[in-house]
């Protein structure tokens, strides 16, 4: 990856410039059986759509703070990088009632009704679907972002040295998260392109975080997310593994 990369939404560039085709992300649900694969040029697409209803439907601008209520999930690692894009801080499970604007799955909506800002929830179903009602109060995301533009320009340069996340009450500058990502890649068997590591973490510590989205982005490798690992077997466990062709593990 580029050595001049100072936030995320760098890192995510450089891949997009090195190999827009090969495989970023693929999100297992084992509660649904749900599978999606996610080249690194699908997902800066989403990433940009939702980047563009962020700083404009959203009015969102650097140093807001958007409560980010999701699971691990493909759509959560998609909002981590457009609040990177925009300059916005990334609070994971943070307090929605202290929060500019809340993005909420589904189980989360009436706590993230606390914010007084906007509102945007995801239903979290196959193929980004969306609610079948919209939940009052809120913003459809699968509604609102599909006609988003394809191409994202920041109105501000983001700092790389401003706060861009917060998890677990750990608060990191955009240069920090690439930096420790970095740092800590080899630990997890992330050794540089074509690495891949499949991670049951969630998304609420900076493990889980390093883990699906920050160490793979950071070293030109890729991340199989699982949500709900814990109902899969041992043997159905070795056979993903393998078909993935996962290179090492975090759980």
């Amino acid at each position: 990856m580029n050595a001049t990369d100072r936030t995320p939404a760098d890192l995510l560039r450089s891949a997009l410039a090195t190999d827009p085709a090969r495989p970023l992300v693929t999100f297992y649900d084992d509660a649904t059986g749900e599978r999606v694969e996610l080249s690194v040029a699908t997902f800066a697409n989403w990433v940009a759509k939702t980047s563009n209803l962020l700083q404009g439907e959203l009015s969102a601008e650097p140093g807001d703070r958007v409560a980010l209520l999701l699971p691990a999930h493909w759509q959560t690692a998609v909002w981590l990088l457009a609040c990177s894009s925009v300059g916005v801080v990334a609070d994971v499970g943070g307090d929605p009632g202290a929060a500019d604007l809340v993005v909420s799955g589904p189980d989360t909506l009436d706590a993230a009704r606390a914010c007084s800002g906007e509102r945007v929830a995801l239903a979290l179903r196959p193929l980004g679907g969306r609610f079948p009602q919209a939940p009052a109060g809120f913003a459809d995301y699968a509604v609102e972002v599909p006609s988003q533009g394809d191409r994202f320009v920041a109105y501000t340069p983001v700092d790389p040295e401003e706060a861009a996340l917060v998890v677990a009450g750990r608060e990191f500058s955009g240069a920090e998260v690439v930096e420790r990502a970095r740092a800590e890649a080899e630990g997890l068997g992330l050794t540089g392109p074509g690495s891949r590591l499949l991670s049951g973490l969630g998304y609420d510590t900076w493990e889980g975080l390093a883990a699906g989205l920050y160490g793979p982005l950071a070293t030109g490798g890729s991340v199989v997310l699982c949500r709900h690992l814990e109902q899969v077997g041992e043997d159905a466990l070795a056979k993903r593994i393998e078909s993935e062709r996962v290179t090492s593990v975090s759980r």
